[in-house]
């Protein structure tokens, strides 16, 4: 039984960091899906691909897998680039203004 460690990235439809602070251990699928025959739905009969474990630091996370005999691959996250711009979108509606605001 395989995982892997990881702190996800932010979703693209965030512009926030939601839910991007924690570390999450996910099983590797043992078997392949297969596409049912009826209904034409993909399934596996590996439940623990659906299991996702979310832990407070990567080192927890570690202890868990190594408590447990999980064999894990963790990864580290790339750090996001703040974009933070002086006098942004606020600066529109400020009571310092130089000039006219015309649009």
């Amino acid at each position: 039984m395989r995982a892997r460690i990881y702190q996800p990235s932010r979703n693209a439809m965030q512009s926030g960091t939601a839910k991007t602070h924690q570390w999450v251990l996910e099983f590797f699928p043992a078997e392949s899906r297969e596409i049912d025959p009826l209904m034409g739905w993909t399934g596996s009969g590996d439940t623990q691909a659906q299991v996702r474990l979310r832990f407070e630091s990567r080192e927890a996370a570690e202890a868990y897998a190594k408590a447990n005999g999980i064999d894990y691959v963790a990864t580290e996250p790339h750090k996001r680039q703040p974009n933070i711009r002086p006098r942004g979108y606020g600066e529109n509606f400020a009571t310092d203004r130089r000039g006219a605001w015309t649009h």
